[in-house]
């Protein structure tokens, strides 16, 4: 942040910045701070590691989900089975 020199904290650079970009300071701090991870300045998750960790959270949760209905169908079936007439 080039402005920090010209107020008295990074918290008034913040929302002095936020005002003149149309935007809560709170906001514009917490992209300064994924920023800075991004940039290796601080210690997290960058926003590549976030995005993949999402998208294998949603492969799992499909997967969970796919093998609930196997799981289903196999009860479905095997009962199906137990039901059927026995044909010796």
């Amino acid at each position: 942040m080039e402005h920090r020199e010209e107020h008295r904290s990074e918290w008034a650079a913040i929302q002095s910045i936020a005002t003149k970009i149309g935007c809560m300071p709170e906001t514009l701090r917490l992209w300064l701070r994924q920023s800075e991870r991004d940039r290796g300045d601080r210690a997290g998750s960058t926003t590549g590691e976030r995005e993949k960790i999402r998208a294998l959270e949603r492969e799992n949760r499909e997967l969970r989900q796919a093998n609930e209905i196997l799981r289903k169908a196999s009860a479905y079936f095997a009962q199906a089975e137990l039901d059927r007439p026995f044909k010796p």
